[in-house]
């Protein structure tokens, strides 16, 4: 019997970074960071099994220090990468490396061993992402839908495009670019889009977003203040091309068209406190998530700027129809965004949200204090949704 109710999954230490394992498409699986200073970093891989409401874990070891930001092959399941900060001549400076998971864990529906945290695994070391030279990694974007060996990372203010080879056990830098301006140009976070071909990524630095082409490196657009504070987090709508979400300290979530950036499309300011993390549904993008540090997850349906703004996709013949015969159908006209549900489970900011990449109706979420949970899109809506 498929339930509502959230569950929830516990870390003894504090984490920030959360992923689905992108291409694990059978089974529901996330990927979970710790930051530790202490002891030991760690990679929680969380299975749930939706038909028993259970939670399955292994954990693996991540010795090299605490880990800021997580991302998943999209191609290899074993595959990942981490950013990660160490202390180097007493100062701290932020690490990329990309790893590979033992076999046996790669594929989820894992039953736990019981002494699975007392007997940790080790990740497998494929290369660093060797950047010395340009400053600390703020995070590693996978090509999307890509074979897995096509990398950028953001670097202070540096966009490279890394190309993996051999058995990704060597990367190296194809091409770059480098912010260049007054102010504060720390890259802080981006996405790389699914369309275009796969070669347009936004950017995040300070209040800006910039959109690069990564064929020529070369900027293409720059939405300069397109949040009051800093701009923490960005998604492309999976369908409609020009759609990027982002959000950002001054408590907002703004919903742009690239193609216009003198003001954003749609702007929701449900949150009480920064925003961290957007995300949009992959497969019905008026899903869209969003986590703060207000301590809340908010579930919205954005479904005026969708691909189905009707609550069916809409083609061109359907609107020269309606003006046709204006009488015809009561159901044209589109449908009221608003907020499906806001979810109180955790108790500290929280970090990451993200939707499994096997199961378009649940979503994970990430607070600091270590609290993972799942949760699913309400019944009721999924099946407004899909009828």
């Amino acid at each position: 019997m498929e339930d509502d109710a959230p569950v929830i999954y516990g870390i003894e230490f504090q984490a920030r970074a959360l992923t689905a394992q992108t291409a694990e498409t059978e089974s529901i699986r996330f990927l979970v960071g710790t930051q530790s200073l202490k002891y030991d970093n760690q990679i929680h891989i969380v299975d749930f099994d939706d038909e028993n409401n259970i939670i399955n874990k292994n954990v693996l070891l991540h010795q090299v220090g605490e880990i800021w930001h997580l991302s998943a092959s999209p191609a290899d399941k074993s595959v990942l990468t981490t950013c990660y900060s160490k202390t180097s001549d007493s100062k701290v400076v932020t690490c990329a490396a990309v790893w590979r998971m033992p076999k046996e864990l790669e594929s989820g529906n894992q039953e736990s061993p019981d002494d699975s945290s007392s007997n940790p695994q080790t990740l497998e070391l494929l290369c660093h992402l060797d950047n010395t030279a340009h400053g600390n990694m703020a995070c590693v974007l996978w090509e999307p839908m890509g074979d897995g060996k096509r990398l950028v990372s953001l670097a202070d203010n540096h966009v490279q495009l890394w190309d993996l080879q051999g058995s990704s056990n060597k990367a190296v830098i194809s091409s770059s670019a480098t912010l260049e301006g007054k102010g504060q140009l720390k890259l802080t976070s981006g996405r790389w889009s699914p369309h275009h071909n796969c070669t347009q990524v936004a950017t995040a630095n300070d209040t800006a977003i910039r959109g690069w082409d990564i064929r020529s490196m070369s900027q293409i657009y720059c939405i300069e203040n397109a949040h009051g504070q800093l701009v923490r987090d960005l998604d492309f709508n999976p369908n409609k091309q020009y759609y990027l979400a982002s959000c950002g300290d001054d408590c907002k979530v703004k919903f742009w068209d690239v193609r216009n950036i003198n003001e954003p499309v749609k702007s929701l300011e449900d949150h009480s406190h920064w925003v961290w993390s957007v995300r949009y549904n992959q497969s019905h993008d008026q899903l869209v998530l969003t986590g703060s540090s207000d301590s809340r997850v908010i579930l919205s349906n954005m479904v005026s700027i969708s691909s189905e703004p009707f609550g069916h996709l809409v083609d061109e013949d359907d609107l020269s129809d309606q003006e046709d015969n204006p009488q015809e159908d009561k159901r044209k006209e589109p449908l009221q965004d608003s907020i499906i549900a806001t979810y109180e489970e955790h108790e500290d900011s929280v970090y990451a949200v993200e939707w499994s990449s096997a199961d378009p109706w649940l979503f994970a979420s990430l607070s600091y204090d270590g609290r993972l949970v799942i949760n699913r899109v309400p019944r009721a809506l999924k099946y407004q949704i899909l009828l």
